[in-house]
């Protein structure tokens, strides 16, 4: 069993090192002989450490990264409109992480260059596909020899980001849920620590909307949207960055990016499939672009898997009909808030002020607005919910409180199916050990699960509940 995997990001790495876990050989191409060097992503949530926990770097991830304060939304003055904090998550991980990308990336080429199951090529360029009813068959260019060359593989996982060569070849197209705005995008080291709070600064001022953000270590980053016709050169960089207290922070990057909201038309052809920036873009918004590509590659892997060693093709049907959905609820959430933090008029500025401030006198919806949870999965054959059921923890991430003897309850379960129950009925047909949930010695998971059990798929993703 060989999978070859399209792309050597951190999407891509994550994928070969949980299928390498599952016994499944892989073979990682990137045109690239090096990771890109300059930080593109630089936070990440605490179900997608879930998903670096599984993948075995987690610990090493917390070394790069810092756990990230919350949300501070300012007015065009930089005065603060409202402020959602972020801790301690009930996924056993900080709510929010800040890091750069390239320390990431590096922690996982690591961890790839130790795993006996796993190898990674660089300098080799996708130039085909072919599949009949058997393996793939892909037909690769050596950027340096110019040779061509055909590999032979049983899968092969598109990883390859926004100008996906494998989303080109399988007849894919993008399909735009949001216009798209340009951005400047500034990364920064400062000499000396700055004197900003250590979380996400929005500002929410329709004439000049940006971003600052401390990172880790010494870096930093600032993002301004670009008006119509404007270009970087227009911008009075230096007067910008001293707002927020960077002004004599060293500029290490200065890109225009194009912030895009799409969602791929078609995730999979036969062993063909698409995951990350090749199956979806998202406004920052929300910080989940690296996020939702580490979900797809979580969920995806084990199915795979499973195909692999015998299961039904049809299994694979399930990653379109299960993360589409999703990431297209995540983009169209990130174009929303996008809107109501930075767009509109002199009418939209006071009509914030006045929401923001009803949202922090309703705890409820403070709550929630400082929440990191994303939505449950839909209905469907791995997951067994009804389409209303609220409160229902089915399609959602199992909380990973810690357990008896410091152990992460992930750890504790395995990497198959799973059944925790607390009195209540275990199907017959429920698959997995079952574990009684009063020997794991965790009080918060006993009071999650009341008086019912749950059935646990290898993503961690609730897949059925049954009450006593």
């Amino acid at each position: 069993m060989t999978v070859v995997v399209v792309g050597a990001g951190p999407v891509g790495v994550t994928a070969a090192l949980l299928l390498a876990r599952r016994g499944v050989d892989v073979l990682v191409l990137d045109r690239h002989e090096e990771p890109w060097p300059e930080p593109r992503a630089v936070h990440l949530d605490d179900e997608s450490l879930r998903v670096l926990q599984a993948a075995g770097v987690a610990d090493a991830f917390t070394a790069v990264s810092r756990p990230m304060a919350g949300l501070r939304l300012l007015d065009g003055a930089h005065r603060t409109l409202a402020e959602f904090g972020r801790g301690a998550g009930e996924h056993g991980w900080p709510q929010a992480s800040m890091f750069s990308q390239p320390d990431l990336e590096a922690v996982l080429r690591r961890a790839l260059a130790a795993e006996p199951r796993a190898r990674l090529r660089g300098g080799v360029e996708l130039v085909h596909l072919a599949q009949h009813g058997g393996p793939v068959r892909l037909t690769v260019l050596d950027r340096a020899t110019g040779a061509e060359e055909v590999l032979v593989a049983d899968a092969v996982l598109g990883c390859d980001g926004a100008n996906s060569t494998v989303r080109r070849l399988i007849g894919s197209w993008m399909r735009d849920l949001g216009p798209s705005e340009r951005w400047l995008v500034v990364d920064l080291v400062a000499d000396t620590a700055l004197d900003v709070w250590p979380g996400v600064h929005q500002v929410c001022d329709p004439a000049r909307p940006a971003t600052f953000m401390p990172v880790a270590g010494d870096r930093h980053r600032a993002e301004f949207r670009l008006a119509a016709g404007e270009t970087p050169a227009d911008l009075d960089l230096h007067a910008l960055l001293a707002r927020f207290g960077a002004g004599g922070c060293t500029v290490v990057r200065a890109a225009e990016y194009t912030f895009a909201a799409r969602v791929a038309d078609r995730w999979r052809s036969g062993r063909v499939l698409l995951c990350g920036d090749a199956a979806h873009l998202t406004p920052p918004f929300i910080g989940q672009g690296l996020g939702l590509g580490l979900r797809d590659v979580h969920q995806l892997s084990w199915k795979l898997a499973e195909v692999l060693g015998g299961a039904d093709d049809a299994l694979l049907d399930t990653h379109q009909a299960e993360r589409a959905p999703h990431a297209t609820a995540m983009v169209r959430l990130a174009v929303l808030l996008g809107r109501l933090m930075t767009g509109g008029g002199a009418r939209a500025v006071w009509l914030r002020r006045v929401v923001l401030a009803g949202v922090r006198r309703v705890p409820r919806l403070a709550a929630f607005a400082s929440s990191s949870r994303t939505p449950p999965l839909r209905p469907g054959p791995l997951v067994r919910r009804r389409r209303v059921a609220p409160g229902s923890p089915v399609g959602g991430l199992l909380p990973q409180p810690p357990v008896a003897g410091g152990r992460r309850l992930d750890d504790v379960l395995g990497p198959g199916w799973a059944v925790l129950t607390a009195g209540g009925p275990v199907p017959a047909g429920w698959p997995g050990r079952v574990l009684p949930v009063g020997e794991l010695g965790s009080p918060e998971l006993v009071r999650w699960l009341g008086a019912r059990s749950v059935l646990v798929r290898p993503d961690r993703i609730v897949a059925a509940v049954s009450r006593a």
